[in-house]
Order: structure tokens, then C-alpha cells, then sequence
């Protein structure tokens, strides 16, 4: 009989140990009405649109929740709302959607605070109207390691996925070639974001033109380039490589130049002769004869 008693007591200690380490819930959790993930209003440009907010207050004794909004104009009845011990309260509140508001998709968010702890709802705000769905990438720059740097901007008043692609060209052909992907994010509309892309193995001599294409469902593609010459110390021998480089990118810019100019105004081809393209030369070769 003692071994069966301590066994059980053993049992009951664990049991209890284990009661004590488990984690205490939260004593308050603030939410969108009726279990929402996120509130969601929608209406017309000068309208007032109206929900709810749901606080609930686990605890044994009355809990004192601040309120507040950013990003859509949120107002409530009261800032500050006292919820008695486990009851739950509805506070309504409002989002005037002003007159000059464009349409589209907006976010928000309502949070409360209480004991240190603040928990923050979503606000999806959809203003009727036309929507327009705009992509630009801007700022392209290639740096000397390689890396690749852009800034993606919505201009446009719908919330976009966007996708990128990348092209590389050097003096002997396309030294890049990364297909379309979706990017890990969403741009709201206004919204802007930097980012890079890592080049891991860039030329060491060559004249490079970098095509960056950006997409997003309903909106036209957006593109933009950027240039660079890449000279490395240990792939040059004296100064004939630079000369090499510099001559054979003046030519490619030359010749992508003539290109433009031939797209733009068909005349402007000249004879129907071959134009034949500068020569490079070595400017060391029988420098010791």
C-alpha cells in the first residue's frame, strides 16, 4: 500500500507542477465584433461608416482599457472605457470617410491598451468609386558588389502583389536572366518600399545594363535600368583592360543609342549599305617589337 500511495502522490505533484508551469491566459483580449479577424467598412466618399469593437475582460476585477486609431480617421464615444470583471463590452465606434478621400482600398488600425499590454485590430476600408491599379519602380542602382537596388511605389489607389524580374546584359550578351516571381509583400496605395537583390557572382570586366520589369494583377507593367562598368584590379593587366572596357562600352552605348534613334524615325537608317561597327585593338600588342 505505501509503494501504490507514493506513486499516486508522485502523480499528483507532477500533475500539479505542471498546472503551475502552463502559461496564465491573457486577462483581456480586445477583437472585432461577432470573432472578425479584422474590421471592414465600406462607402462612399462623405459618408460615416460605423462598427464595433469588442473588449472582454477575463480578470476578477475591473479593467480600464485606453483606445485609440491610426491610419483612418477613428473617433469613439470614449477614449477610455472600464470593463467590469468577466463581462465583455461592445464600443461602437465610427470612421468618417471625408469628401476628398479617393477611391480605392485604405488600412487602419484600433488598438487598446491595458497593464502594459496593447493589442492592435486591422481596419480595412474600401471607399467606392473607380480604382486604379499603378506600378512604378524607380531609384534602380547597381552597386559594386553586385547588388541591386530599387524602390517599388503604388501609385495607384488598390492594394498590389507585386512580381519582379531581372535581366543582366554585358558587352557579349545577357549575362542575367531571372524570370518573373512574386515578392513577399503588398503595397498599399501612396505606399513605397526599398529593396535588393543579391547578384552573387557579378562580371569582373565587363559594361553591364540591368532591366528590372515589375508587374501586379491589373496594372500595367513598370520598368526601368540602370548601367554600370565593372572593372576588377586582378582581371585587368595595366591599363589596356580599362581602355578595352571603356572603348567597348562607348560602342555599346553608341550602338544602342543608333538603335533608339532607328525606332523612333525609320528614315533616319540612312543608305541601304552595311554600316560597319569600330574595331577594338589591343594598344599593347607588338608594344615590345
Amino acid at each position: 500500500m505505501r509503494g501504490a500511495w507514493a506513486g499516486t502522490a508522485t502523480a499528483v505533484a507532477a500533475l500539479l507542477g505542471a498546472v503551475a508551469a502552463a502559461p496564465a491566459p491573457p486577462g483581456w483580449t480586445a477583437g472585432a465584433a461577432e470573432g472578425r479577424p479584422y474590421v471592414y467598412l465600406e462607402g462612399a466618399a462623405g459618408s460615416v461608416l460605423e462598427d464595433t469593437l469588442s473588449l472582454t475582460n477575463l480578470g476578477p476585477k475591473p479593467l480600464t482599457v485606453r483606445l485609440d486609431g491610426q491610419g483612418t480617421p477613428l473617433a469613439f464615444a470614449a477614449r477610455t472605457v472600464t470593463v467590469p470583471a468577466r463581462t465583455r463590452a461592445d464600443v461602437p465606434f465610427a470612421v468618417t470617410v471625408t469628401a476628398d478621400t479617393v477611391p480605392g482600398e485604405h488600412r487602419g488600425t484600433v488598438s487598446a491598451e491595458a497593464g502594459g499590454r496593447e493589442v492592435r485590430v486591422p481596419v480595412h476600408l474600401r471607399v467606392s468609386g473607380p480604382s486604379l491599379a499603378a506600378l512604378t519602380v524607380e531609384k534602380v542602382r547597381l552597386d559594386g558588389s553586385g547588388t541591386v537596388h530599387y524602390t517599388l511605389v503604388n501609385r495607384g489607389n488598390t492594394v498590389l502583389a507585386p512580381s519582379l524580374s531581372l535581366r543582366a546584359e554585358g558587352l557579349y550578351g545577357t549575362v542575367v536572366d531571372r524570370p518573373s516571381r512574386a515578392l513577399p509583400l503588398t503595397l498599399g496605395p501612396g505606399e513605397r518600399i526599398t529593396r535588393s537583390e543579391a547578384w552573387p557572382d557579378p562580371p569582373a570586366l565587363d559594361s553591364i545594363t540591368l532591366h528590372l520589369r515589375a508587374t501586379a494583377p491589373g496594372a500595367p507593367a513598370a520598368s526601368a535600368r540602370a548601367e554600370r562598368v565593372f572593372v576588377s584590379g586582378g582581371a585587368i593587366a595595366g591599363g589596356a583592360g580599362v581602355l578595352l572596357v571603356v572603348a567597348g562600352a562607348a560602342v555599346l552605348a553608341a550602338r544602342r543609342r543608333r538603335d533608339r534613334e532607328r525606332r523612333a524615325d525609320p528614315a533616319a537608317e540612312g543608305p541601304g549599305f552595311p554600316v560597319e561597327e569600330p574595331q577594338l585593338v589591343d594598344a599593347t600588342a607588338g608594344a615590345d617589337r
